[in-house]
């Protein structure tokens, strides 16, 4: 689950320079640069929907704050 996460993470980046090389070296004449932010977009949401489907499946959990004292005993007791 790490890799997909992290390489949807990297694909996300790799699209927003994609974006900017060619909103540089176009000067704004072409939709290259409005395809790579779509691109962009689609994949942040398609990361968004993959993280809430894997928690609500239990595959990944979230890290509780150690300093939330109110759940400190949840905590130690594994709840």
């Amino acid at each position: 689950m790490k890799i997909i996460i992290l390489g949807l993470l990297f694909l996300i980046i790799v699209s927003l320079f994609v974006a900017l090389y060619t909103l540089v070296k176009d000067r704004g004449q072409s939709n290259r640069t409005v395809r790579a932010l779509t691109m962009r977009v689609a994949l942040s949401i398609l990361l968004i929907l993959i993280l809430l489907i894997s928690y609500k499946a239990g595959l990944i959990h979230p890290n509780y704050s150690p300093f939330d004292y109110k759940n400190k005993s949840a905590l130690e007791h594994g709840k």
